[in-house]
């Protein structure tokens, strides 16, 4: 796939200051959602980097991520897992805490089915701090899966 520029998608990501909370710049992500060419250049740019990292399993972080992080596994033709905060998962739940921006948080994710031995890749919206990939990171490797995800 071509080199794609993004300067539209990040045009649509709007910045809200001072929220939730005042000191913070929340992204707003709605009118990407809202431009149906936009989002599937998006996913599919998404997908394209996640190409070249050989995952096994695509995971995505609550809630938002599940926009993309579906339709990425769904172009790779990788299974789906969802990553979640407390008390969202019916089964046995591997979990970590980690801090925000603004305070603490927990993400848990499906001890079955297992990922043990694969590669995982991770998707999320954007990164702030990284707090919360780091918590993904770890959680991947606490329920078995390999992580990071290399080239190679």
């Amino acid at each position: 796939m071509p080199e794609v520029d993004l300067s539209h998608l990040e045009a649509l990501i709007r910045p809200i200051p001072d929220f939730p909370q005042p000191g913070i710049l929340f992204r707003d992500i709605t009118p990407l959602l809202f431009d149906a060419a936009a989002r599937a250049t998006a996913i599919e740019a998404m997908a394209e980097q996640d190409r070249g990292l050989h995952a096994d399993v695509v995971a995505g972080i609550e809630s938002r991520v599940f926009i993309f992080g579906l339709p990425v596994a769904e172009r790779l033709g990788l299974p789906f897992v969802p990553m979640r905060k407390p008390g969202k998962l019916p089964d046995a739940v591997a979990s970590t805490d980690y801090k925000l921006e603004y305070g603490t948080a927990t993400l848990e994710m499906h001890r079955s089915p297992s990922v043990t031995g694969r590669r995982v890749a991770v998707v999320d919206d954007l990164l702030a701090t990284g707090g919360t990939a780091a918590a993904a990171a770890r959680l991947v490797e606490e329920v078995g899966g390999r992580w990071p995800v290399s080239s190679s």
